[in-house]
């Protein structure tokens, strides 16, 4: 078992009289991470893949909801997005419980829970996001050398638990490719109504073979073939539930910049090589280099989250092929990084003077960036 840094995050919010919300993909470990939150204490578990326990918690009023969950002091909601009217039950119990029992909700929707909450729980929550495996997480013993060793795998097979933790490449791929094929976005298929999983499942394809590229919704729609608000709504239902995202285009001059695509990347570079059946290494494939960026730029997000960084994050490109891969804006300064996977550094430490500093970020400098 991976020892998780939101486990201390979210154990200094416990009895403050607000829910404490989980959300991530599925099979990043929210259910193992709650449970171990809770070890040795009194608790109700509600697993809302069961009918049963969804409809004990679809629309109750307050008085069944207090016998419903007796004397336990934690009540633990296992994939909540799937109650109707969640938001609302939540928001009975906490007004009711207060600080008396502690809720924890978990949902690998951020669409369908965080939506169904924000007006029932507004000021009465803390959401907190758990990403597949970080680096440090997966090294907490911060031995460099065995991440260098190991960091081509993680590239290949991506950071997902149950994936790092298989012996095999073998093993590895297997369950990529039964994860890929339909269980990690299980929850847009059953939820958001789309007729087709095979126009999901060609879109994901498009949108894997062109991380690192400017996205154009157009181009999608011919590649796909369905319309551009289609398209749209498709990208946002992927990202709601944490298996891309987007970073959009930082505007410094407008008359040359284009200004209106954003870049769109895989949370989990592993989804991304199964999505496209890809899972050869370095010497053999095309793509090191954007995947190498995709990884990057995804862990920089997950280290960040964990360690509360709040800034903007965009990325630079002009007509005349200027570019940063990602540029991060925080009170007022803006530092941006380049990402090379088998490259020498510029001598130039700094070659854009509206930047506060400037990196290239290779495999020898994750310390203090990501790990």
């Amino acid at each position: 078992m991976y020892k998780r840094i939101l486990k201390e995050n979210i154990s200094k919010k416990f009895f403050k009289g607000k829910i404490l919300i989980i959300t991530g993909a599925r099979q990043t470990g929210k259910t193992t991470l709650s449970l171990e939150l809770i070890k040795n204490i009194s608790d109700k578990y509600f697993n809302c893949d069961n009918p049963t326990d969804r409809q004990q918690l679809a629309n109750k009023d307050l008085e069944f909801l207090k016998q419903l969950v007796g004397n336990s002091r934690i009540i633990f909601i296992d994939e909540a997005q799937k109650v109707e009217n969640i938001g609302e039950t939540l928001k009975l119990l906490v007004d009711f419980y207060k600080t008396r029992k502690q809720i924890i909700v978990t949902g690998s929707s951020s669409l369908n829970l965080l939506d169904q909450t924000q007006e029932p729980l507004t000021g009465r929550k803390y959401v907190f996001s758990l990403f597949p495996l970080s680096l440090e997480e997966i090294y907490p013993d911060n031995n460099y050398l065995k991440l260098i060793k190991e960091l081509e795998s993680l590239l290949i097979f991506g950071s997902y638990p149950e994936i790092v933790s298989k012996s095999s490449f073998e093993e590895k791929e297997e369950l990529l490719r039964e994860l890929a094929s339909s269980y990690i976005y299980k929850d847009i298929l059953g939820f958001q109504e789309i007729k087709s999983p095979d126009v999901l499942v060609k879109l994901l394809k498009a949108l894997a073979l062109q991380i690192g590229s400017q996205v154009s919704y157009n181009e999608l729609s011919n590649i796909v073939g369905i319309d551009k608000k289609t398209i749209e709504r498709y990208i946002n239902l992927l990202e709601k539930n944490f298996i891309i995202f987007r970073l959009k285009p930082f505007t410094k001059n407008k008359r040359r910049e284009i200004s209106k695509l954003k870049k769109i990347y895989f949370c989990d570079v592993g989804i991304r090589n199964a999505v496209i059946n890809n899972f050869n290494f370095s010497d053999t494939r095309e793509d090191i280099g954007i995947l190498w960026e995709n990884f990057i730029i995804a862990e920089r997000m997950k280290f960040r989250a964990y360690h509360k960084i709040n800034v903007d994050q965009y990325f630079w490109r002009t007509y005349d092929g200027n570019e940063i891969d990602l540029l991060e804006e925080q009170t007022g300064k803006l530092n941006g990084y380049e990402f090379k996977w088998n490259s020498k550094k510029d001598k130039k430490n700094n070659p854009f003077d509206w930047l506060d500093s400037y990196k290239i970020i290779t495999k020898k400098d994750l310390n203090g960036f990501v790990f």
